[in-house]
């Protein structure tokens, strides 16, 4: 075997050594969660941001809940992104923002969602989210607004739907 260069042991070993230590490294400890889904944390950091809201976007902000509340009384709420009320009921079901002029509710599988009455009128060139954009003296159509919350409730429990992972709840 001559004129064949082989690694010496130690140099063989320190190299297994090197890759094991590098495999069994620690990983990252997580985020820390600040609001547990379902939790009174949650509910009360949504509860702050609606009193917080002393306009027609509060009063807004308070109906959309109310009424997600009343179609699946199961659904759990969670406090995400930097303060953003997030609905989950078998995966993301919607999110809401109070903006300036308007208040987004806005569906994660809105474009898979049959919308008949019209509702989603943001978002709708995405592939994945629809936003309904409800502004100062907006009717809200209740009816409209439950068949679908219903219908996306509904798509999370037939279809595999991602659970968030790594958020604040």
């Amino acid at each position: 075997m001559t004129g064949t260069k082989t690694r010496s042991p130690p140099a063989a070993a320190r190299a297994r050594a090197g890759t094991t230590a590098a495999r069994e490294a620690p990983k990252k400890a997580a985020r820390p969660v600040t609001a547990r889904a379902g939790s009174e944390d949650a509910a009360v950091r949504i509860d702050r941001l609606i009193a917080g809201l002393a306009d027609w976007r509060g009063a807004t902000l308070a109906g959309i809940r109310r009424v997600i509340r009343e179609v699946e009384p199961g659904v759990i709420e969670e406090w995400k992104w930097m303060g953003t009320p997030v609905w989950s009921h078998g995966g993301m079901v919607a999110l809401a923002n109070a903006h300036k002029d308007k208040v987004k509710l806005t569906f994660f599988h809105g474009a898979r969602l049959r919308d008949p009455h019209g509702l989603f009128n943001a978002g709708l060139g995405g592939n994945r989210w629809r936003a309904i954009d409800f502004r100062q003296g907006d009717a809200v159509d209740t009816q409209a607004l439950r068949a679908l919350l219903r219908e996306a409730i509904d798509y999370n429990a037939t279809h595999a739907v991602p659970g968030s992972r790594g958020s604040r709840r």
